[in-house]
C-alpha cells in the first residue's frame, strides 16, 4: 500500500470510530427517556 492510501485509511477509520464514540458519549449523557414516547393506542 502506498503512503497516501494508508493516510486515507486512517482518516476514514478515525471518522467512523470517532462518530461511534461520539454517539455513545451523547447517549450516555442524554439517555432516551421513556416518558417522552407517546402512549400506545387503547383498543375499544
Amino acid at each position: 500500500m502506498s503512503a497516501a492510501a494508508i493516510v486515507f485509511m486512517i482518516i476514514a477509520m478515525v471518522t467512523v470510530w470517532g462518530g461511534l464514540i461520539a454517539a455513545i458519549v451523547n447517549l450516555a449523557r442524554h439517555p432516551e427517556v421513556a416518558e417522552s414516547e407517546p402512549a400506545p393506542p387503547v383498543e375499544l
